[in-house]
C-alpha cells in the first residue's frame, strides 16, 4: 500500500461503514473480508477529504476574486474558451452552466459592472455577442485558482498510467453510482 497522509485516520471515523450502516441496512458485508471494508473506509474519508478541501478552494477563490460560484464557473468558461481560440456567446455560457438566459444577462451584468467581461460584436453575426474575460480577471483567475488546481494534474503525472486507469474507472463509475438523474427522493 501507498504512503497516505498522517492525519487520513482522523476523518475515518464519519465514514466507517460499521458507524454509518451498523445493521447493514444500505450494504451487505457479509461476504466483504473486514481488511476490505477497513480499506474502503480510508478510501471513503479521503474522498470526504477531497471535497471538503475542493469546497475550501472554492470558497477561498470566490472570497479572493469577490464572485459568487456561477461567475468563477463562467470565468473559468470564458477562459477555456479564449484558450481554445473560441468565442463564447451569451447561450453558450447558459448552456454551460445550465442557467435561464434571463440569469445568464443578470451574470453578465455583474461581471461587466465589475470589469471582468467585455461584451463585443461577434465577428460573423451581427445580431449576436461575443463575451471576452478582461486580462486583469484572465491573470487574476490563472495566477490563483488555476494554478492551485494545476497542482491536480502533478498529482496525477506522478501515478503510472495502470494506477491513472484505475482511478479513472473508479471515479466514473462513482460518479455514475451518484448520479440523481432519474432519482426520486419522495420515493424512500
Amino acid at each position: 500500500m501507498s504512503e497516505h497522509s498522517p492525519d487520513r485516520a482522523k476523518s475515518v471515523s464519519v465514514y466507517q461503514l460499521d458507524s454509518a450502516d451498523p445493521e447493514s441496512e444500505l450494504v451487505d458485508r457479509r461476504s466483504i473480508p473486514e481488511a476490505d471494508v477497513q480499506q474502503i473506509n480510508l478510501l471513503m474519508a479521503a474522498m470526504g477529504r477531497l471535497r471538503e478541501t475542493e469546497d475550501q478552494v472554492a470558497e477561498a477563490a470566490t472570497e479572493y476574486m469577490k464572485l459568487n460560484r456561477t461567475d468563477m464557473r463562467a470565468l473559468r468558461f470564458l477562459i477555456v474558451c479564449e484558450n481554445s481560440g473560441k468565442l463564447a456567446t451569451p447561450g453558450e455560457i447558459a448552456a454551460e452552466l445550465g442557467i435561464t438566459t434571463a440569469s445568464t444577462t443578470k451574470l453578465l451584468d455583474r461581471l461587466e459592472r465589475g470589469k471582468h467581461i467585455v461584451r463585443e460584436p461577434h465577428p460573423k453575426d451581427r445580431r449576436a455577442l461575443v463575451i471576452r474575460v478582461m486580462a486583469q480577471t484572465r491573470r487574476s483567475a490563472m495566477n490563483t485558482i488555476g494554478r492551485h488546481h494545476a497542482k491536480r494534474f502533478k498529482v496525477a503525472a506522478d501515478r503510472t498510467p495502470e494506477e491513472r486507469e484505475v482511478i479513472i474507472a473508479f471515479l466514473e463509475d462513482t460518479s455514475r453510482a451518484l448520479s440523481i438523474e432519474g432519482v426520486d427522493w419522495s420515493e424512500s
